[in-house]
């Protein structure tokens, strides 16, 4: 593989080594792994990032969290507060999605203030502009689109969603297979219909060897986006999904060439049974690259609650072998999230990947229980609040309902088990006779 100049790169090696700490693993491992395609470490060569990312085989799972304007919502204030809380709750990364006001200036208030990687989808800043231009989205020039990309990675984003997958072999997929949700992916719907009206190929598919150029140039990892995902799990793994995934897999393969690297993008809405085999057939035809998943939620009916669906679907993807979550909110398919809302996300999500992580054997995952578990134990209220995920939840619940002994809650009260057991072993042993 083609990652020499990468890893000759002084820098590079230098944020290497620190995630490689992180992970717990030596830099050497880290550096093979991502030599081989199957990790990589998230950094432009614009930017020094205080919390950098590693993602990929063997490491801890990672959760992304989706923040951005919207064009009813277009607030970049509430937007940064949602980073903030990104920050606090110790999320792997961010993605500014914004569609609505200044959205250079979104973006590069986000990259001053995020410490981790944040990655854009520049398909979205193309159609804002044609739409602005010229009155329609699908009267984007395609030489904008790489224009737009260039934009993002000179500013100094991490990772781009490039839609790369959706051209025409998998677009007359798509028609021959109707389908009950057709295409959710903002990203897909906006090339589809572009391709359709312009008689046109994807420009990111025609025009691949200038996406990986420009990526080259500023070490952006390409996350290659599934723009033919399920919306519903009545479409989940049908010809459409799979035509575009073997597309991504031919493209994963270029990426590796060019020394660029890449992680792909999975499934939405996955019933529980058919997630292991999606995170299969991924690595399999995808040869292993990181893999990361959109939820995946397991069902369609929890609107309101879909963060809880998508941690589900989630814990199971990274059991198998998912590598990076992207977070639900309670608001999806329904609203723009609220600054609570994003925070109930994470914590879901932070749930789902550490849960995985445990099941995997992870021993960082175990030790952080364990201490946990210890102080609970002890009935240390204030360290157990302390290395739980959400302290100011935790600490708030606790202080809402005071007890009457200060080390017990008042769920049990003087009937706490702990307590009981502690109690009684400053009693008198029992002392049992012949036939007891």
């Amino acid at each position: 593989m083609a990652y020499t100049q990468l890893l000759n790169d002084k820098r590079f090696m230098e944020t290497l080594a620190r995630c490689a700490r992180r992970e717990g693993v030596t830099a050497g491992e880290l550096a093979r792994r991502v030599a081989s395609g199957r990790a990589v470490v998230t950094q432009n060569t614009a930017r020094r990032l205080a919390r950098p990312c590693a993602i990929g085989k063997g490491l801890a799972t990672k959760i992304n969290v989706n923040i951005g304007t919207s064009p009813e919502r277009p607030s970049l204030a509430r937007e940064m507060k949602k980073l903030e809380v990104a920050i606090e709750l110790g999320a792997d990364a961010v993605m500014d999605l914004s569609l609505g006001g200044d959205l250079r200036k979104n973006r590069r208030a986000i990259l001053e203030e995020a410490p981790m990687p944040v990655g854009t989808v520049p398909i979205y800043e193309a159609a804002v502009r044609s739409q602005k231009r010229c009155g329609s989205l699908l009267k984007m020039e395609a030489a904008e689109l790489l224009d737009v990309l260039r934009e993002h990675a000179a500013d100094g984003v991490d990772f781009v969603t490039i839609h790369c997958g959706v051209n025409v072999r998998s677009l007359k997929a798509f028609l021959r297979n109707p389908r009950l949700m057709g295409i959710v992916s903002r990203g897909g719907a906006l090339l589809v219909n572009w391709m359709r009206r312009n008689n046109r190929e994807n420009p990111f598919f025609e025009r691949f060897d200038d996406v990986l150029k420009i990526a080259q140039d500023h070490n952006v990892t390409l996350s290659l986006g599934d723009g033919m995902r399920p919306g519903s799990i009545c479409d989940a793994t049908d010809a459409v999904q799979l035509s575009e995934l073997r597309q991504l897999g031919q493209l994963v393969q270029r990426c590796r060439r060019a020394g660029v690297q890449v992680i792909v993008e999975g499934p939405g809405h996955v019933p529980l049974n058919q997630i292991e085999k999606n995170i299969r057939l991924e690595k399999e035809i995808c040869d292993a690259a990181p893999f990361y998943v959109l939820g995946p939620l397991v069902t369609d009916i929890g609107l309101g609650y879909d963060h809880i669906s998508g941690a589900i679907g989630g814990a199971l993807a990274a059991y198998h072998g998912a590598d990076f979550l992207c977070y639900l909110t309670p608001a999806e398919h329904v609203s723009h999230p609220s600054v609570k809302d994003a925070r109930d996300g994470i914590i879901a999500s932070q749930i789902a990947a550490h849960a995985a992580d445990l099941a995997k054997g992870l021993p960082a995952a175990w030790k952080r229980d364990a201490r946990l578990s210890s102080a609970r134990r002890r009935r240390a209220w204030s360290e157990q609040i302390r290395l739980c995920l959400d302290p100011l939840k935790a600490a708030a619940y606790h202080r809402r309902s005071r007890p009457k002994k200060k080390d017990t809650c008042t769920m049990c009260g003087e009937f706490c088990s702990l307590r009981l057991i502690d109690t009684s072993r400053t009693s008198r042993p029992i002392r049992l006779t012949r036939g007891d």
